[in-house]
């Protein structure tokens, strides 16, 4: 498959790396990061209402704009490139995508048309202790009341679960797994902001007692498994951001920092590692951009798509912070450079899903190896 980006979606690209650029500098990331929420609401209502970046895979009779996974692509591309903290990846990449792929137009009507416009943030809670994706380890329990679902049990690493809004639950029933959706401040619900390596995202634990849910499509695996597809993918295209701007760093600075009257990147050694890293990295991002298309065509080769975007987006991503920091020298290593964020960024996202060895033991089996 050749990929190539359309006019439109270069633009887009433009768009909001200006706007990031503008908007969010270094500073006011580091700001942002030991708010309260952790992020800037003003900055998440203005991506939706002035750029539109809320609505871009959702279909237009919620508000949306109908585009899809290669357009969600680009806009998380870039808030990773400038490690934005905000609510976009949990409300829109994680929640909004599994709402858009639900058979229930009910809750499509009732919750998508909030994130588009946004006033309200939403996230996808599916971890437990063991912190995968595993579908077989959830043992959150949902009981129909005969007045009503409720959900009890204890979901773990929610991202932006401390301010969201919505929360879809994964749960087990007695007819399968299945998504509920329980209000932020429902009875029954406990949230708890976590600390964590990466103070750009916020990670929350979620205790439930016998909640009021709502179930979202029917119990069954295909379509959890679909949701957990684009989650991983989405994800994937944020990791590549992180490390685009890890490796712009590297050769920005290997190219003004002079040792022995000459710039470091003229040494071999440095040399090697940037070449190493672009190598990675375009490797990564064909695999991204395969399982973004993929997507987007509704292809029966977007789970193994998705899998290996995964694996190799997280390789990609904590090689080039690590490297970056090498690169930088002692500078690095200090709280004052945004180096060590990318690098907090890059460990807690490859572990976030389940690991690059949960993703490439996938790859295996979908492959037949």
């Amino acid at each position: 498959m050749t990929f190539t980006l359309t006019e439109e979606q270069r633009e887009l690209r433009a768009v909001v790396r200006r706007f990031l650029a503008e908007q969010a500098p270094g500073e006011q990331v580091r700001r942002w990061m030991a708010s309260e929420p952790g992020h800037d609401p003003e900055l998440w209502r203005r991506m939706a209402g002035e750029l539109g970046l809320n609505g871009l895979a959702v279909p237009q009779e919620y508000g949306g704009s109908g585009c899809g996974s290669v357009e969600l692509g680009i806009v998380l591309e870039e808030l990773g490139r400038a490690l934005v903290p905000s609510p976009y990846f949990a409300t829109v990449a994680l929640a909004g995508q599994a709402l858009t792929a639900c058979a229930d137009s009910a809750a499509r009507a009732r919750w998508l048309p909030g994130i588009v416009d946004g006033s309200s943030t939403a996230t996808l809670a599916v971890a437990e202790e063991s912190g995968g994706l595993l579908i077989e380890d959830v043992t959150t329990a949902a009981v129909d009341t005969g007045a009503g679902w409720t959900v009890s049990g204890t979901k773990m690493f929610v991202i932006d679960g401390h301010t969201a809004d919505l929360l879809l639950i994964l749960a087990r029933t007695e007819a399968g797994p299945a998504l509920f959706a329980v209000g932020g401040d429902a009875a029954g619900v406990t949230r708890t902001r976590l600390e964590t390596l990466d103070p750009t995202r916020q990670l929350a634990r979620i205790d439930l007692v016998e909640a009021p849910a709502r179930p979202i499509d029917t119990p069954g695996e295909a379509y959890l498994r679909a949701v957990l597809d684009l989650a991983v993918t989405a994800l994937a295209a944020e990791q590549i951001g992180g490390a685009q701007a890890c490796l712009d760093a590297a050769v920005r600075h290997a190219r003004t920092r002079v040792q022995f009257d000459r710039p470091i990147g003229s040494f071999q050694a440095i040399k090697h590692k940037c070449a190493n890293l672009l190598v990675e990295l375009e490797g990564a991002r064909a695999a991204v951009d395969h399982a973004a298309s993929v997507a987007a065509a509704g292809s029966a080769e977007f789970p193994l798509a998705a899998a290996l975007a995964a694996a190799s987006a997280s390789a990609a991503f904590t090689h080039a912070a690590k490297e970056n920091i090498q690169i930088h020298g002692g500078i690095g290593y200090t709280w004052e450079h945004d180096a060590h964020l990318y690098l907090k960024r890059a460990k807690t996202s490859e572990h976030l899903f389940g690991g690059p060895a949960l993703f490439r033991s996938r790859v295996a089996d979908l492959a037949g190896i």
